[in-house]
């Protein structure tokens, strides 16, 4: 009877030391896999952000930090540091990292701005604006999108963003006026909800147009009145909801 319980003691004892090895065995693949996004997330900022001409600190601080290959399907996760725009489901897609960085840098965010962004896709611009302002509204029309990126912000403990479902033509009256805007989806033209809730002085940054489209660059004027610079040839999904009736 003792040897059998000696034995009975000693294979639970091998058990036991194969599930510690086992979940050290995890966790070392673990930190390994995440060394390994680390080094691609850093050579993405040098390789694509700064090489071509993106000099903000705080944005770059933010890109290196943030952890895009959460904020893409499982299936994409070894291309989410390409220089590339990346499905995420719905017929949308997570913007490329230049253009990411490009649109935060023009906003020129000091970090105690309330930042509204129009569009919340997968939730990673939210993530990068959210690492310099003090505070970001994010809206999303898809409901599916807008709760799974809640979700994926609320996880990484981002307390500083805001996410609501809607439409967001008529952006968020309630917490207007905003330091900042950033549109990530293309209306034919400037909604003008958007331009009544940003500040004097404020900047926002939206795509514009239909098979063409530009990049618009936006300077609100003491009299009220906005100052309009195109910037970049750019390709973003159309805005859906209000947007279109007003064609």
């Amino acid at each position: 009877m003792k040897r059998i319980i000696k034995i009975i003691l000693l294979v639970m004892f091998v058990s036991a030391c194969r599930a510690v090895e086992d979940g050290s065995r995890q966790q070392q693949n673990l930190i390994v896999d995440q060394d390994v996004f680390v080094q691609k997330r850093h050579k993405m900022v040098k390789e694509q952000i700064e090489r071509r001409g993106i000099r903000d600190k705080l944005v770059l601080e933010a890109m290196r930090k943030v952890p895009r290959h959460l904020f893409v399907p499982d299936y994409l996760k070894d291309q989410a540091y390409i220089d590339s725009p990346l499905p995420i489901g719905n017929n949308q897609t997570i913007s490329q990292p230049y253009i990411v960085a490009f649109m935060t840098e023009a906003l020129k965010l000091k970090g105690d701005e309330k930042v509204l962004e129009i569009g919340t896709g997968s939730g990673y611009q939210a993530a990068v604006l959210a690492e310099i302002a003090k505070n970001v509204y994010s809206i999303e029309i898809i409901p599916f999108l807008g709760k799974q990126a809640d979700e994926i912000l609320k996880t990484l403990q981002y307390k500083n963003i805001h996410v609501e479902i809607g439409d967001g033509y008529r952006g968020l009256p309630d917490q207007a006026p905003f330091d900042a805007i950033m549109v990530t989806a293309a209306p034919e033209h400037i909604p003008q909800p958007l331009v009544d809730q940003l500040k004097i002085g404020g900047r926002m940054i939206v795509p514009v147009g239909d098979l063409y489209q530009e990049l618009i660059l936006i300077t609100k004027q003491p009299d009220g009145s906005i100052k309009k610079k195109s910037v970049l040839p750019v390709r973003f999904v159309p805005m859906t909801g209000e947007a279109q009736d007003k064609k």
